[in-house]
């Protein structure tokens, strides 16, 4: 079971992973939603497509565009639609 865990809470948790450059990325519906708030920011990636940021807040703290996914992603990288990763801070355990 991995998961993802920030400010000392479980964010996200799934026996259901893939992962692309050595980032882990989580099914959508294993997030606990309670703690992301939409983002306006996006970036693209010449094989990937444009992603998507998602912003944390827990007890108080933000960690702004914590969270990536690919809401329509090249055919290449296809087996990652509907799945989202983590960085700034986010720890992922396997």
């Amino acid at each position: 079971m991995a998961k993802a865990v920030w400010n000392g809470q479980v964010i996200a948790e799934s026996d259901t992973t893939e992962i692309v450059e050595g980032n882990v990325y989580f099914p959508e519906n294993s997030l606990k939603r309670e703690f992301f708030r939409p983002s306006s920011t996006t970036s693209t990636c010449p094989w990937k497509g444009q992603a998507r940021y998602l912003s944390l807040y827990i007890d108080g703290q933000d960690n702004p565009d914590a969270a990536w996914y690919y809401p329509d992603p090249k055919p290449a990288a296809r087996k990652i639609k509907g799945f989202v990763a983590f960085w700034r801070g986010v720890e992922v355990e396997k």
